[in-house]
């Protein structure tokens, strides 16, 4: 809320709703009249955000779409141009204990981890009818796991026999996969999940169309702040910011600028990381870190 520093009547988007914390945070912050559009692709998001910020009336506009969909979205809600704009990506607490989405390891339902559960293909369905070599290629790109091809093996071996549909199931089979350290800070199977979950989603093509959108939406000094929670999330984040602050991108031969670049943004300082005592307090932040950037005049 510092970094994104809303004020009274400025109008805002919280981009990923999850529980609805940031996005009262912020309206309390931009109180009395500043107004906040909030995006989550997950219908369970909105109905709880819905009562969370009732108390805001019609200074809180919600609507149930993903925010890769942001450009589209926003300026028939009446939020084409805005002051703020903040994403706080991956799952949220609330779908990761939810026992029957499949998002957490010991989830008993089928393994969906779809955030609209109305499109799409679950996480049950790609390991049903993924090939080994697909599966592999999908737990590397997107979960960076270094047992990629012996998980994948292990998944089409068992499912030859036994279907993997449940996240306890699939959990038990990548522990049985991968080689067990002597210390381990995470559970085994947390880059699999994590590759899956992506995949589902398509989180990271989200992502790149989100921050194009910030370009299209934000004021001349409106603020972008992202929450970001592993490499491939923060590695997108970091590039598109250092990529839209350069200007003139000709090449060094070239005598005079012949593009017409103009610079779009600028950074708001160095990564944050949270501190030893708000990870002792909130573990689940350990990984967090936060970026942002200002949208200056073309």
């Amino acid at each position: 809320v510092e970094t994104l520093a809303p004020r009274s009547g400025s109008l805002q988007i919280d981009a990923t709703l999850g529980g609805a914390g940031h996005a009262e945070r912020i309206l309390e912050a931009s109180s009395p009249d500043g107004r906040l559009l909030g995006l989550d692709a997950d219908g369970a998001a909105i109905a709880r955000s819905a009562r969370r910020l009732a108390r805001f009336g019609d200074r809180a506009v919600l609507r149930q779409v993903n925010f890769g969909q942001l450009a589209e979205v926003a300026p028939g809600a009446g939020f084409a141009a805005v002051d703020g704009l903040f994403m706080d990506l991956g799952l949220s607490s609330f779908q990761l204990v939810d026992m029957e989405r499949g998002f957490g390891f010991r989830a008993g339902g089928r393994l969906d981890m779809r955030f609209d559960t109305s499109r799409g293909r679950s996480a049950a369905d790609l390991l049903a009818t993924m090939e080994s070599r697909d599966l592999a290629a999908l737990f590397r790109r997107y979960g960076e796991e270094p047992f990629a091809g012996r998980i994948a093996r292990t998944i089409v071996e068992t499912r030859s026999h036994t279907p993997v549909e449940t996240a306890e199931q699939l959990a038990a089979l990548v522990a049985r996969a991968v080689p067990a350290p002597k210390s381990r800070r995470t559970h085994p199977a947390t880059r699999v999940f994590q590759a899956l979950r992506i995949a589902v989603n398509d989180e990271l093509a989200a992502l790149e169309a989100g921050l194009a959108a910030s370009l299209v939406l934000l004021r001349p000094g409106g603020r972008l702040v992202v929450l970001s929670y592993h490499s491939l999330e923060d590695r997108i984040v970091k590039r598109f910011i250092a990529a839209e602050q350069r200007g003139c991108v000709c090449p060094p031969e070239v005598p005079i600028c012949v593009c017409g670049r103009q610079p779009n943004l600028r950074s708001l300082g160095k990564s944050r990381t949270p501190s030893p005592a708000e990870v002792a307090a909130n573990p689940r932040s350990r990984s967090a870190r936060l970026r942002g950037a200002e949208r200056i005049a073309a």
